[in-house]
Parts: structure tokens; sequence; C-alpha cells
């Protein structure tokens, strides 16, 4: 799934690779929590036409592959995942409530990925101007 994309302005083709953990890295990601997160992931990437291409779960943390549209942007989608899947899971699984103030922690990780390598494209943009 490495096709390239557009919308009305932008043509792209960016992966995203996001990590993201419970508060106090609680160990609460299992069984019907596991599968019932996974599906408000998907839920949330196909309303915003954002493809998944890994989605994996452990009790601590979240990874997922996804491809979001630039002028979108990962920051707003990570922010509707968790928010989204905050507010149903705890209104689902009423144990998440009384060990967590919140869900999940505020921050995230995240890293864009490629076919090219950072010296691979360094090298060909430094190169432009001889070409």
């Amino acid at each position: 799934m490495d096709e390239v994309r557009s919308n009305n302005n932008v043509v792209y083709r960016c992966h995203y690779h996001v990590v993201w953990c419970p508060k106090y890295r609680r160990k609460v990601i299992d069984g019907k929590v596991d599968e019932r997160l996974k599906e408000i992931i998907r839920e949330v990437c196909a309303e915003r036409n954002a493809p998944i291409e890994a989605i994996e779960t452990m009790p601590d943390h979240v990874q997922l592959l996804v491809v979001v549209d630039p002028q979108y942007g990962i920051h707003r989608l990570v922010k509707q995942i968790k928010g989204r899947s905050s507010r149903l899971l705890r209104q689902e699984f009423p144990h998440l409530k009384s060990r967590m103030p919140t869900l999940w922690t505020n921050s995230y990780f995240v890293a864009t990925t490629g076919g090219a390598t950072l010296e691979v494209v360094k090298r060909y943009v430094e190169n432009q101007r001889n070409v």
C-alpha cells in the first residue's frame, strides 16, 4: 500500500508510525477492551479516509501505521482517535474510570516512514542545482 494519494491541493504519500500509552502505562488494553479499541480506531480512520496499514496493541500501548492526508494532519487524527476511544471505552468499561483520571497520556510518539533513507533524500535535495 505504497500508492500516491491526492486531494484537491496536494499529492502525497505520508505514512506515520504512531505509538501511545494508557495513563500511568497501566496494562488495561486486553480482551474486550482491545477488540473495541481496534474497532474505534478503524472507524475514525475510515471516516477520515486514513487507511490503516497495520495496527497492534499490547496491554500497555497501541501501535498504528497509517496513511494521513497532510492537510488533515497526523495530530488531528491522533487527537480524534484518543478522544473518541477514551470517551467510549470509559463509558462501556467502567473499570477504566476507577483506576485512572483519563484513559490516555497526553503524549504520543510519531515517526514518518518512507522508501528512501534520510541520507538519500538529503543527497537528492543537495544535488538539485547540479541537475
